[in-house]
């Protein structure tokens, strides 16, 4: 595709310029509006410099990767409310040993829930659990934040449903689930291992640091905080639950040696009630414990004497306290069951999306599907849910998709491709490296998906022209070296944007991620994972 006029190009590459700039730096001096703004502007100039008229800016919209997003991000907040990070972090923290290991758990966990889940997803629901782990162990952030999107992205690549660019290659390539897996899946495998060991050693002196044991006291986050955190994707409210154990104490620090045994019996059959229940209904627990003192105190504070226990009214009132704690205990067993039978629903739900994606059916609105059908059994106002959603998020890639095709429009970077292209032959080890870094500078500036949608039938039919089996590699070499190389800089990939929205907006452990910091560690296992990569694909 030849260049379009030299009004679009210059006009075209200021708005890109514009966006550019405001997504790797937000809060610039002279236009401090921050990127979802900022990728609104750069597609309004589009439009307004005719680079790409209106009607064509709404068609570019890509609806189904916003839906996708979407509806990944509704299921995820009813996974958190099922409990799923509680068990997930049982699984990070059990028997860690230290903050390399948990660095090692984080890249391979982040890389499987990708390839099963998107990347996209698992970033959003282990974001603010990787705040809190580095909180624990009293280590900045940083490694961890890179391991969670960096690993994404690696374990993304395995499969078709691992990320938009893999889903447009697999419909185009007519490559079946299982070829895909087999072709790309030792070479995820190889660069899971190659980031970690990166990022090893690039933080291994962090890494090693120890905590303060004075300061682990009122500063560090517990194990036990960690497992039962709660949090969404969007607002990452944080839910404090009371400590069953204090109750606990509480109730058998009052001297119970001079009540009767059947009083003490009921005193710790309340305080069981109490320790049982007292994250379900708070309220029931508060006036059983009220109920508990004044049976152990007795009317005015005098306590019940053995003569007062066996009188007529005592033992209709000891009758009455019995069916009440036995009414209550079964109504708490009652919603303790209907809680476990809502978080099989939750999962099964859950199963069944991932059943739907790795058969094949659309990505997109199998995920809206399982998010309305969650909403459906929790059967209650979905409002509350809906407004834990990232819509700045989803309004951020409308206007990237929109900037993105206005350059597109100008023709510069099917130009890059004509010039490289008889460079770029997939039979020759020359060939695949130029094609690489053609795939990785074109997927950092103009996004992996636009990438694929620009090259993908172009080094099919180049590779083509050689063999079938070369046609195949070409396809599965553009899905490797797509995904890999938005590890590369901030703006490479999805998950990296939200990983980096998602621990600045963090209320209660706000930390930023710089543009620097992530080329620092991203430029070297960039590089390093795809040459890698590359070497295994089959």
């Amino acid at each position: 595709m030849a260049l379009a006029s030299l009004q679009k190009v210059i006009f075209g590459s200021i708005a890109f310029a514009i966006f550019w700039v405001l997504a790797v730096f937000p809060a610039v001096p002279f236009l401090p509006i921050g990127r979802t703004a900022g990728s609104l502007l750069g597609a309004m100039l589009m439009v307004l410099f005719r680079v790409i008229s209106p009607d064509e800016a709404y068609a570019t919209i890509d609806l189904p990767i916003l839906g996708l997003l979407f509806g990944t991000m509704v299921v995820s907040v009813y996974l958190e409310s099922a409990d799923m990070f509680k068990y997930l972090g049982k699984l990070l923290s059990w028997k860690s040993r230290g903050a390399k290991d948990l660095l090692c758990r984080i890249c391979l966990i982040s890389a499987v829930s990708s390839a099963l889940f998107t990347n996209d997803t698992s970033c959003v629901v282990l974001t603010e659990f990787i705040l809190k782990i580095a909180r624990q162990h009293n280590i900045p952030p940083t490694p961890f934040l890179l391991a969670l999107a960096s690993s994404a992205n690696i374990g993304s690549s395995a499969t078709p449903i691992g990320n938009p660019q893999n889903l447009v290659i697999a419909v185009q390539s007519k490559i079946s689930f299982g070829n895909f897996l087999i072709g790309i899946l030792p070479a995820m495998l190889a660069g899971v291992v190659v980031n970690a060991l990166i990022l090893l050693t690039m933080y291994w002196k962090l890494l090693s640091v120890h905590k303060d044991e004075e300061d682990a006291v009122s500063d560090v986050v517990t194990e036990e905080e960690v497992n039962s955190h709660r949090f969404s994707p969007a607002t990452m409210s944080h839910f404090t639950s009371l400590n069953s154990q204090e109750w606990n104490s509480h109730l058998e620090s009052i001297n119970i040696q001079n009540f009767p045994p059947v009083q003490t019996l009921r005193i710790r059959e309340s305080a069981s009630t109490i320790e049982s229940e007292i994250h379900v209904v708070p309220s029931n627990t508060i006036d059983s414990a009220r109920n508990s003192n004044v049976s152990k105190e007795g009317i005015n504070g005098v306590p019940s004497l053995p003569w007062q226990e066996t009188s007529p009214s005592n033992s209709s009132a000891a009758r009455d306290t019995h069916s009440e704690h036995s009414s209550e205990t079964k109504k708490n067993s009652i919603i303790k069951w209907k809680r476990v039978l809502w978080k099989c629903c939750v999962y099964a739900i859950t199963l069944g999306m991932l059943v739907a994606l790795l058969l094949g059916l659309n990505m997109s609105w199998t995920a809206i599907t399982a998010a309305l059908a969650l909403v459906v059994l929790d059967f209650k106002d979905a409002r509350p849910c809906l407004e834990k959603v990232s819509y700045s998020l989803l309004i951020f890639f409308c206007g990237m998709f929109i900037t993105v095709e206005g350059l597109n429009k100008t023709g510069i970077p099917s130009a890059l491709w004509d010039l490289m292209e008889p460079y770029s032959q997939v039979n020759h080890a020359s060939g695949v490296a130029i094609l690489a870094i053609v795939i990785i500078v074109l997927s950092n500036v103009a996004s992996n998906v636009p990438t694929v949608l620009l090259l993908g039938a172009r080094v099919a039919a180049s590779a083509a022209a050689i063999s079938k089996a070369d046609e195949k590699k070409a396809w599965l070499i553009l899905a490797w070296v797509s995904t890999v190389a938005g590890n590369l800089s901030l703006l490479g990939s999805a998950a990296n944007l939200i990983v980096c929205e998602q621990a600045r907006r963090a209320p209660y452990l706000p930390y930023t991620l710089s543009f620097w910091s992530h080329l620092k560690f991203g430029l070297p296992s960039t590089l390093v994972v795809t040459a890698v990569g590359l070497a295994l694909i089959r």
